[in-house]
């Protein structure tokens, strides 16, 4: 008997609707004229579940069968029905896994249709319990799943499962649904369920298709997703070629960008001056591209590209069009090699940008033995050479004889420089006095004018040779030079576009001139009449000098600021690039300091903003307090007026919630003072959520408001006074714009994932109401201080709640956010870094605490 087909509806988070969609899909199947029967399901309570499970078979009847249980393999064999329905893949009734039970269907020959959360697939059940704060008792090895016949992903956007869960329908209760738009529905979590998902179900895709490509179509690759590889050199057309990829590669979403270059053996041997350079630049272009950069060896550069294009599936390849000096060559280039391996892969050749010359694309040194020793074995061995020729051409001028020997001067100097070419014009003077210059046959000369032609003749060809050598040293010169401006190119991005700091400039010089240390020193003049010292303000590298006079190479940047080097004295050239370094710190610091300056001026314009706003809150929101505090107590105090114990009462009353109410505003006023001078010093230790929420809430009375927190929550660092005026400015800002609707305090058990403050593991507490809710555009300035929604009185407060509640947060190393509730209202969320310390006894801590 045929093994069944198993059929995975992968579910991309909780409610996504994996359960509607089997169902669903069984009505589908039924209506067609399929034998469908139902042998799990769990229809949670749901009514549009309920409906589409109605209208199908139950295997067992329903009066004998637990549909959230076990599967009864037994009975649907003899049933023997085409396709069961089989909910939760995952599950693990009375300790029998339902995968495996669904195993001995697909054996017995039936066709499965089954459901899998993402959270069950045992390779992410740590990632999705980091991210949702909960493990999930039971998963299926990913092996298992692989196996089906057909995996398809159902899917939906956190906010529509956010909106679904708002309108009741994934769970029953409003306290079910509060609670988990602190856990698992965060948009976060779900975000983060969801690319689990789709990176998982996208691996799954390219093992399927590779498989296919080695069974089916051997030697040939069809991709799943755009991919181009780039082959580069290391020349200033490069990074055109790699900006052209990326622009082709931007139409195509998900694509890869591959840059290739190949390195041969001659690397590194006459290797071009700024190659390197070039490649560190194409590295960091391909790194901000989004892109990959690799560096491979290989001596067959064409074949050698071509087959890491194939091992990657590249379905594009990206090419320089091949320059070619010569007109005829016997050597196959790059881009030809390249085609003739490419098979169906497209390959691009780029035309060179317009204005750029050769000399830019290839930079290539003029001099050196490799052409001095051919050059002087030309020099002795083409004047006679010529002068074989001249004999057996008639002629009887000694002026053609010349040109003729000039010519050959001229061709050994291009070829090695000038002392080439002077030993080739002492050789062809010699060659031409002795078969030309009469008395030919020997070295004396009879006529003066043939003295004079003589001398004149070396003296050209020596001209000649300096003009060449002299062209040649400036070439020389141009290449290097053009390696400082890359270098100062490269520093100068760095500095400017990436922000680097001056510890990290200083590691860029040392690296650069391989020396043991680099600092940055600063005359320090401790006051009139007292001198001058030099102090090291920063340092990069191995050992600390103790003083100025200690480095090897020192660069004066201005008056008060010196750039010196350690283990390393530098030639007069690089002395010269060593000053462009400086120049470039000392433009880093100006900035360093014009950025400190810009940031106390803002400070101080903020702390103005602050004392004007303040005085503006006491002309009206701390008058009006003591107004009602002033006329309660002067009617108490009024000996003509008779009050009774009631009125009394209701006297002092007004006097304490006035008293009460200024307490507030004033502590709110000096902790925001606090904030602005940069003096808040929290003193940080392990906290548990549940203690400092029973103490923020001690005073605080209504019946709106329900705290739900798990009883596992970890205690996060925190400062414990301060982290219960957060949340009770947080609760109280709640209640004030949403008075008629629930207020929930809930909170996350904690991990990574959604959960994080940087790098750090943190844990949440959220405060949820459904009131009016703020515009996405107002979520910034409404921790601003003294800003108040506009449907508030006058009275109601001076706008400091929220301001104080961020600066607080911030201070303990925290994170206060804003978002907006599904259906109406706002959420707030105060995330803190899990503690790293020995917590105290909890107390409270670890216990459910809640108020009604």
């Amino acid at each position: 008997m045929a093994r069944g087909n198993l059929r995975i509806l992968l579910g991309a988070g909780p409610g996504a609707g994996k359960t509607f969609a089997l169902l669903e899909e069984g009505r589908r199947l039924a209506g067609e004229g399929a034998d469908v029967v139902v042998g799990a399901a769990a229809p949670r309570g749901r009514t549009d579940n309920e409906e589409l499970l109605a209208g199908l078979e139950l295997c067992p009847k329903p009066e004998s069968q637990d549909l959230e249980g076990g599967l009864d393999v037994q009975a649907l064999k003899v049933r023997a029905p085409a396709i069961v329905l089989v909910d939760d893949y995952a599950a693990a009734p009375a300790g029998v896994a339902r995968w495996e039970q669904v195993d001995a269907l697909l054996e017995a020959g039936m066709d499965v249709i089954s459901t899998l959360d993402i959270r069950n697939v045992a390779s992410l059940s740590d990632a999705a319990a980091e991210v949702t704060g909960v493990r999930e008792p039971h998963t299926v090895p990913d092996a298992v799943v692989r196996r089906a016949d057909q995996i398809e992903l159902v899917d939906a956007s956190p906010e529509l499962l956010r909106q679904r869960l708002a309108d009741g329908k994934i769970f029953g209760s409003q306290e079910e649904a509060d609670a988990a738009l602190a856990g698992v529905f965060r948009v976060g979590a779900l975000a983060s369920l969801r690319e689990l998902a789709l990176l998982w179900l996208a691996q799954q895709v390219d093992a399927d298709l590779a498989g296919y490509n080695q069974s089916k179509r051997a030697g040939d690759s069809w991709p799943a997703r755009e991919k181009i590889t780039v082959g580069v050199g290391g020349t200033a057309l490069d990074q055109e070629l790699v900006r052209r990829a990326a622009k082709m590669l931007a139409a195509a979403a998900g694509g890869e960008l591959h840059v290739v270059h190949v390195r041969t053996s001659s690397d590194g041997h006459g290797t071009e001056p700024g190659k390197d350079l070039e490649l560190e630049s194409l590295r960091r272009l391909t790194s901000e591209l989004g892109g990959v950069f690799h560096a491979i060896g290989g001596e067959d550069v064409g074949s050698t590209l071509s087959a890491f294009a194939r091992s990657i599936n590249s379905t594009q390849i990206v090419l320089g069009a091949p320059f070619r000096r010569r007109r005829f060559s016997s050597r196959r280039g790059v881009a030809a090699e390249v085609l003739r391996d490419a098979g169906a892969t497209d390959v691009h050749l780029v035309n060179r940008p317009p204005g750029l010359s050769h000399s830019q694309r290839r930079s290539r040194p003029r001099l050196g033995r490799r052409r001095e020793i051919p050059a002087f074995a030309l020099a002795l061995g083409l004047p006679p050479i010529l002068q074989f020729i001249l004999d057996l051409l008639p002629h009887d001028q000694l002026s053609t004889d010349m040109l003729v020997h000039l010519t050959g001067i001229v061709g050994v100097a291009l070829l090695g420089g000038l002392w080439p070419a002077v030993a080739a014009a002492v050789v062809a003077g010699l060659i031409v006095n002795y078969f030309s210059v009469r008395p030919v046959g020997s070295l004396s000369v009879i006529d003066p004018e043939n003295v004079l032609a003589l001398l004149i003749f070396v003296v050209v060809a020596v001209a000649v040779s300096l003009v060449v050598d002299r062209s040649a040293k400036l070439s020389k010169e141009a290449h290097i030079a053009g390696a400082e401006a890359a270098v100062l190119g490269d520093l100068s991005r760095r500095a400017v576009a990436e922000g680097n700091s001056i510890p990290a400039f200083l590691d860029q010089v040392r690296e650069h001139f391989q020396a043991k240390g680099a600092g940055l020193w600063v005359r320090h003049r401790p006051g009139p009449g007292r001198g001058s010292a030099w102090k090291l303000q920063e340092f990069s590298g191995e050992v600390r000098p103790g003083d100025v006079s200690a480095a090897d190479t020192a660069e004066q940047l201005d008056g008060d600021r010196m750039l010196t080097l350690a283990g390393k004295e530098l030639s007069q050239d690089e002395r010269r690039l060593l000053s462009a370094f400086g120049a470039h710190l000392l433009a880093l610091v100006q900035r360093e300091e014009l950025s400190a300056s810009q940031r106390e001026n803002l400070r101080l314009a903020e702390g103005n903003t602050m004392r004007t706003s303040i005085l503006r809150a006491v002309s009206h929101d701390l008058r009006t307090p003591l107004a009602g505090i002033k006329l309660a107590s002067s009617s108490l105090r009024d000996k003509t007026i008779t009050l009774g114990p009631g009125e009394q009462e209701e006297l002092l009353a007004t006097i304490e919630h006035g008293a009460d109410r200024l307490d507030r505003l004033v502590s709110n006023l000096l902790d925001m003072s606090r904030i602005t001078a940069d003096s808040v010093a929290p003193l940080i230790r392990p906290v548990y959520w549940a203690d400092v929420v029973g103490e923020a809430l001690r005073a605080v009375e209504s019946e709106h408001l329900r705290v739900l927190l798990p009883d596992n929550m970890p205690p996060v660092d925190a400062d414990p006074g301060m982290l219960e005026r957060v949340i009770a400015n947080l609760v109280e800002n709640a209640l004030k714009y949403a008075p008629d609707s629930d207020v929930v305090i809930a909170g996350a058990v904690g991990g990574a994932g959604s959960a994080r403050i940087g790098d750090v593991p943190a844990s949440e507490l959220t405060i949820v109401d459904h009131g009016i809710g703020i515009p996405a555009d107002d979520v910034l300035a409404m921790f601003r201080p003294f800003q108040r929604a506009d449907d508030t009185t006058p009275g109601t407060g001076i706008g400091l709640g929220l301001a104080v509640a961020k600066g607080f947060t911030e201070a303990m190393g925290g994170v206060l956010l804003a978002e907006p509730t599904p259906g109406g209202g706002l959420t707030m969320v105060v995330r803190l870094p899990l503690s790293t310390g020995v917590a105290p006894e909890p107390g409270m801590g670890g216990a459910s605490w809640r108020q009604s």
